[in-house]
């Protein structure tokens, strides 16, 4: 069967061109425009009035174009593309197709104009964010490389990183420090990056903790005492541990526990770089740097006279708070294996921890932080019998939160059975979703296996 094919007429083929949302410019085989479509003014800026009619050339040599491809494509008689910025800052790709006669002549040369602004200004923006993002890492890993030269730090992620790439800035002045954060976020750690990156490096760090010393002690251990100065003194008297850290670094942990009475010698400390040993009025010279660390809201202990507004200021130089390990869960799995491999060496053991584990390490809130998460890997590995730790082998409270359905009641009363299946067999397929085995989910529901697999049959069968 014969298709009859209709013929283009030459209103028609007008029609086509300025349909196209592409730019069409057409010249002759010496150069002469032709032809252009709306889209071309459109995207060149260039109204068809002002060029047709006119040779390449001359746009060119007037400044309408920086560069014409058609007379490229005239010159090497081939297809031709070029990138192209028009006067009102359009980026087009530009490119020019050579017909030819019967003689093998160029007639016609008919360019493709394709506006691309938003193409190139994207690739210009995302080389700009490779960039900062380029530079930003290599800063991070910078910071990375410095912090593992220590042994008691474990850093991964971006938050904690920040923060020591200011700490290490400020180690260098001899500022005082408030390390604020919940109990176990690994002020300590923090305290001794300082300490490691400061001048007083080669000079000892004495930690401090206020709130472990005896009330009717915590003076004389930090000031020392003179021979017979009460009753079960040493007869030659003792130096305190701000005399002890002479040139290094003092760090008070708990510094909220620290009774009133003291505060005001420690300021003085602070203040007068001098301390008075208990039975002298004599004062002693000091040089040293303080570091503090609390877990506790000074602001709120200051408003309620639990804690004094001008040593609060002294020491509030400048504060740090650290994250907690549920804000930075990039830290969870490099320290399992820090960990790990620590318990592992002291107790001459090879275990690990399996993939189901470390999903439920990540998903557990760790209220104790970091210590929480130390003290449940070392009993997990010396405890249990299996080389690879499982599910089955974790603390409850790990997975206990993650396990639960929350129950509604419909307005319209069922029968108390079909409530209680329904939420046993929600509960069994959540478990055995959730840890992949028999033994995990059991475990899980606190079930015997074999009571486990004999409900899931019975709700599969329903």
């Amino acid at each position: 069967m014969q298709t009859k094919f209709k013929k283009i007429l030459p209103n028609e083929l007008d029609e086509i061109l300025e349909s196209s949302y592409d730019g069409i410019y057409i010249t002759d085989g010496q150069g002469y425009t032709l032809k252009l479509n709306k889209a071309y003014e459109r995207i060149s800026g260039i109204k068809r009035e002002e060029i047709l009619g006119r040779n390449m050339k001359e746009l060119v040599q007037e400044g309408y174009l920086s560069e014409s491809v058609s007379l490229l494509v005239l010159k090497k008689r081939v297809r031709t593309t070029i990138e192209q910025e028009f006067s009102n800052g359009t980026k087009a790709l530009v490119t020019g197709t050579p017909i030819f006669d019967e003689q093998g002549d160029i007639s016609l040369v008919v360019t493709n104009v394709r506006d691309v602004t938003e193409l190139v200004n994207l690739k210009d923006e995302l080389k700009k964010n490779r960039e900062l993002t380029e530079k930003y890492f290599s800063t991070i890993e910078e910071l990375k490389k410095q912090i593992i030269k220590t042994d008691h730090m474990v850093v991964e992620d971006e938050k904690i990183l920040e923060l020591l790439k200011v700490a290490q800035r400020v180690s260098q002045l001899d500022v005082t420090i408030l390390l604020l954060g919940e109990t176990g976020v690994g002020k300590e750690e923090v305290a001794r990056f300082i300490h490691q990156n400061s001048s007083r490096k080669d000079k000892p760090i004495v930690k401090i903790n206020c709130g472990a010393i005896p009330e009717n002690l915590i003076e004389s251990e930090l000031f020392g005492y003179e021979k017979g100065a009460f009753t079960g003194a040493k007869k030659e008297g003792k130096p305190g541990l701000f005399e002890i850290a002479e040139g290094g670094t003092i760090f008070l942990d708990e510094i909220g526990e620290l009774p009133l009475e003291l505060q005001v010698k420690l300021l003085r400390a602070l203040q007068e770089n001098e301390i008075v040993r208990v039975g002298s009025v004599k004062p002693i010279k000091i040089d040293v740097r303080i570091l503090a660390a609390t877990n506790r809201d000074l602001e709120y202990m200051v408003k309620n006279k639990l804690f004094r507004e001008d040593l609060y200021y002294r020491l509030n130089v400048v504060p740090f708070s650290i994250p907690p390990l549920r804000e930075r869960k990039k830290d969870i799995v490099p320290l399992i294996y820090f960990f790990t491999n620590k318990i592992n060496n002291k107790y001459n053991l090879n275990k690990k921890f399996s993939a189901e584990a470390y999903h439920c390490f990540i998903k557990y809130d760790w209220p104790g932080n970091v210590r929480e998460l130390k003290n449940i890997v070392e009993r997990t590995i010396v405890v249990s019998p299996n080389s690879e730790i499982g599910l089955e082998d974790l603390p409850k409270q790990l997975y206990q939160k993650h396990n639960s359905i929350s129950i509604n009641i419909d307005e319209d009363l069922q029968p108390l059975k079909t409530v209680v299946e329904n939420i046993e067999k929600k509960l069994v397929d959540k478990a055995y979703e959730k840890f992949g085995n028999v033994r995990a989910a059991a475990k899980a529901l606190e079930i015997d296996p074999s009571t486990f697999v004999r409900k899931r049959r019975k709700y599969q069968k329903q």
